[in-house]
């Protein structure tokens, strides 16, 4: 459903916020000129359902702004977060018919959308967008794998930096910027979301975002606005190198 949330963005592609990460980074005048023709917008509110697994997905798109989760149901019920949409994220899989996730906004959305037939046509004919999307998914990879470090040798406090370290460096480069020295951003998961993603309790989670504000590693303005200081020092509590990292 469209709103005027989604109406507001520019309809220009150029002018688009996150045109340098996208999909479509690498097209030319020409091509922008075919998507922009092609793509449509589509906004969720928090809460709200993108996709269901399962489910036939006509089309694919990129996050534009908000967060969504990615989360999987086993058959008696339990779900688990495997992963988060951040703006210029892609969702959906050319060549493939069905949902492979649960996709649910957390915070309000809004996604540029194609519909998938047309632009899977559009691909085979412009390469640039093909390579784009394999980038991306071998990022996707990188980082999935990335993450199951996190999950599997970390500890609580180095799980929490590292997740709030990925929002930072994400924030950093929607602004084409080096991850860096003072970042502020708005955390868009719940602290209960946040433990069921890194597989924490809630009261750890508190525990552990507690001492990173006392220890002045972050500074907390409600419990969603977020100041990082010093980026490289939040990625030394990561237990990352500043130049490798998480995710980009």
């Amino acid at each position: 459903m469209l709103n005027t949330d989604a109406l507001a963005f520019p309809r220009d592609c150029g002018d688009c916020p996150i045109r340098h990460r996208a999909v479509c980074a690498r097209c030319e005048s020409e091509e922008l000129a075919v998507l922009d023709q092609m793509k449509f917008y589509r906004s969720f509110e928090a809460g709200q359902t993108v996709t269901w697994a399962g489910d036939r997905m006509d089309f694919v798109g990129s996050v534009v702004k908000g967060v969504a989760t990615l989360t999987q149901t086993l058959e008696d019920g339990r779900t688990q977060m495997v992963g988060l949409l951040l703006p210029s994220d892609f969702i959906g899989r050319p060549g493939r018919e069905l949902a492979s996730y649960n996709a649910v906004a957390t915070t309000d959305l809004v996604m540029c959308c194609f519909r998938r037939k047309p632009f899977e046509e559009m691909m085979r004919r412009t390469p640039q967008i093909a390579e784009r999307l394999l980038e991306m998914t071998l990022d996707e990879l990188d980082a999935a794998r990335e993450w199951m470090v996190v999950l599997g040798r970390k500890t609580a406090r180095e799980k929490i930096a590292s997740l709030l370290a990925i929002i930072a460096r994400r924030t950093a480069s929607l602004h084409q910027e080096m991850p860096k020295g003072r970042i502020v951003f708005d955390l868009p998961l719940t602290r209960e979301a946040m433990a069921d993603y890194l597989g924490l309790t809630l009261e750890t989670v508190s525990r552990q975002i507690s001492a990173l504000r006392r220890d002045g590693l972050i500074e907390l303005q409600g419990k969603r606005h977020v100041t990082v200081p010093d980026f490289h020092a939040l990625m030394d509590e990561a237990g990352d190198d500043a130049d490798g990292g998480v995710l980009v």
